[in-house]
């Protein structure tokens, strides 16, 4: 008899989490990318997403090119369209999309073929989807690469990044090479195409996510100490920055799951995260988690996990659906490019 009521209390405690998990919304396949890669970057404009990038994994010592691929997504016919390559073929870009256009900022770059891919450079441009056409614009004041860029009222702020030391310029980043996490914050101004530096990140890192709402800026996990996967920390913390105070103010409730190079997204407020890595001393994971922060409570809610964990996606908000494309199923790159995926969820948030 207690046998009995324990398995009833256990199906209606599941049937409670199963309709919860069904009000907030579910997960859809999609059409999936015509090519699989990882380290995507990302940007959402007139209704469609476009992957950009992509970064090829070293196989018995044997470097490739990084493919400076340009994907376009429609979601009104699930198609993908390939458009033209970028003008210089970069990955661990910073990249926003903005009244029509894309900016790509930063990154790093393979100078030689067969040889290293992580030179940082400060190069900036600005993508026209309409026209499939690319324009030069100011470069940054440093160079740097995986940093995040992000879009409020009009001006775009890049965040962070990895680069390197003063005299070193032209040493690539990869291995035990020496590089800083850097803490600057820099705003650029499409309608001037001029920067200028603001008050800089507290916590350094890279690989993070960012999300804009109402005014502040939340930068959420990331990498610190390190750009490298195998001796850099994954972190939880969210810190806030206030655009028009220029300020940074108080950390805010940790991220329930650290990880950093996953897809981020803002719907309705709030900002959510999906997918990642998070490797340490002990652990070496990909993520499925789905996790939305909103800062008008500052409080985090799980969703429905991600249909297939892996780092290195893209991915943005169209309409009501969260997508997630891409990326590798393992951390720290291991498996090499047989485990990139071209999987295409997305999460429909219910209305």
């Amino acid at each position: 008899m207690v046998a009995t009521i324990r398995s009833v209390a256990l199906v209606v405690v599941l049937g409670a989490a199963l309709a919860e998990a069904q009000s907030q919304g579910r997960w859809v396949r999609l059409a999936p990318l015509p090519e699989a890669n990882e380290e995507w970057d990302s940007a959402v404009v007139n209704g469609k997403l476009y992957l950009l990038g992509g970064n090829p994994v070293a196989v018995g010592g044997k470097q490739g090119t990084p493919p400076g691929l340009v994907f376009e997504y429609d979601p009104a016919t699930d198609r993908w369209t390939k458009k033209k390559n970028m003008p210089q073929a970069a990955h661990h870009n910073a990249l926003v999309g903005y009244n029509g256009k894309i900016y790509a900022f930063g990154g790093a770059v393979q100078r030689k073929p067969g040889g290293p891919t992580q030179y940082p450079i400060d190069n900036s441009w600005e993508y026209d989807p309409a026209a499939d056409s690319w324009r030069a614009l100011a470069p940054m004041p440093l160079r740097r690469m995986a940093a995040a860029a992000v879009e409020w009222g009009g001006k775009i702020y890049v965040i962070g990044g990895a680069g390197p030391w003063p005299g070193l310029e032209n040493e690539p980043l990869g291995g035990e090479a020496p590089h800083r996490i850097v803490e600057a914050n820099h705003m650029y101004d499409p309608a001037t195409n001029t920067w200028t530096p603001r008050q800089t990140l507290p916590t350094p890192r890279t690989h993070m996510f960012v999300g804009a709402v109402n005014g502040k800026i939340y930068v959420i996990g990331g990498r610190v100490g390190t750009m490298q996967v195998v001796t850099g920390s994954t972190t939880d913390l969210v810190e806030e920055y206030d655009t028009a105070a220029d300020r940074w103010g108080a950390v805010k409730l940790r991220m329930p799951t650290p990880r950093d190079g996953g897809t981020v997204g803002v719907y309705q407020g709030r900002i959510y995260v999906a997918g990642g890595q998070s490797i340490n001393a002990i652990n070496n994971s990909v993520s499925r988690a789905l996790e939305a922060y909103d800062p008008a409570t500052n409080a985090w809610t799980a969703f429905p996990n991600v249909p297939l964990a892996r780092h290195g996606q893209g991915g943005g908000v169209i309409g009501n659906r969260f997508h997630v494309v891409g990326g590798h199923i393992t951390a720290a790159f291991s498996g090499g490019e047989p485990l990139n995926v071209p999987v295409h969820d997305a999460f429909e948030f219910a209305r």
